[in-house]
């Protein structure tokens, strides 16, 4: 009997905590959650026509639409360059050897 008492209150209790759950209460019974709203509706259409606007002026600006040119390397650039590094690396090689 005691049990049967205690498996009753169990399922009473677990009810209730469903019930405050659909209500939207918490399990300690404070007020009900709702969405926290950060800005009123005139605020974001405030931020919204100022970002537009500095959209629109980098767009007449001209600086979107005119990307600088990819800029590319001549053969004769390139051989110049890897012959330097290769002489660097060859009195890296020779200055480790004495040191050895």
């Amino acid at each position: 009997m005691q049990r049967m008492l205690h498996e009753v209150e169990a399922e009473i209790t677990k009810l209730e905590r469903v019930a405050d759950v659909l209500r939207g209460l918490t399990s300690n019974g404070s007020e009900p959650r709702g969405k926290r709203k950060g800005m009123s509706t005139a605020a974001r259409k405030k931020i919204s026509i100022a970002q537009k606007a500095r959209w629109a002026k980098t767009a007449t600006n001209g600086q979107a639409a005119t990307a600088k040119p990819k800029r590319t390397m001549s053969a004769a650039g390139r051989k110049r360059i890897v012959a330097a590094q290769r002489a660097r690396w060859a009195k890296v090689k020779a200055q480790q050897k004495k040191a050895a």
